[in-house]
C-alpha cells in the first residue's frame, strides 16, 4: 500500500553532514521516492503546531531550542508502507537501543538529539504534511 509520510533531519543531522547518508538510504529503499524536499530553518510557531501534543513534557522546551538551532531538511517520501518503514529505519529514539543499520543506531549519540523524525501513522503523515508543505494539498 503506497503511503506518503514527513521525515524531518534534524539540525544535528544537518550539522554533522548526514544528509547525503540518510537521503540515500531512504532513496536505496526499493519503491520509496522522495516527493519533496527542502532545507530551511523550521520556525518556532511551525514547531509549535508539530510538537504541541508534548508542550506540557518536560523535554520540550530543550526540544524546541533545539529543533531551532539550525536548519533542518524537510521532505515527504512516499512509496510502499513508507510510514511504517521509515520508523523502522530510524530506529528507536534512544542510540543504545537502536539496532545497527538503522539510523538512529548507526549515528545516533544522545536521545534528545535524535537525527530524524518521521511520521508515525498516516494520519499524522497527513497532518504533518500539511503543516510543512501547505502548497502541496
Amino acid at each position: 500500500m503506497s503511503q506518503c509520510s514527513l521525515v524531518l533531519l534534524k539540525p544535528d543531522a544537518v550539522r554533522r553532514g548526514l544528509i547525503g547518508e540518510i537521503v540515500g538510504r531512504i532513496e536505496s529503499k526499493a519503491g520509496w521516492s522522495i516527493a519533496a524536499m527542502e532545507l530551511r530553518t523550521l520556525a518556532r510557531p511551525l514547531l509549535e503546531q508539530h510538537y504541541g501534543e508534548h508542550a506540557d513534557k518536560p523535554f520540550y522546551p530543550p526540544l524546541m531550542d533545539f529543533m531551532t538551532s539550525g536548519p533542518s531538511v524537510v521532505m515527504v517520501v512516499e512509496g510502499e508502507r513508507a510510514v511504517e518503514g521509515l520508523r523502522a529505519l530510524a530506529g528507536p529514539t534512544d542510540p543504545i537501543a537502536a539496532a545497527p543499520g538503522s539510523i538512529r543506531g548507526d549515528f545516533g549519540t544522545i536521545v534528545r538529539e535524535n537525527l530524524m523524525h518521521a511520521s508515525d501513522s498516516e494520519e499524522s503523515a497527513e497532518r504533518e504534511i500539511k503543516l510543512f508543505f501547505p502548497e502541496a494539498t
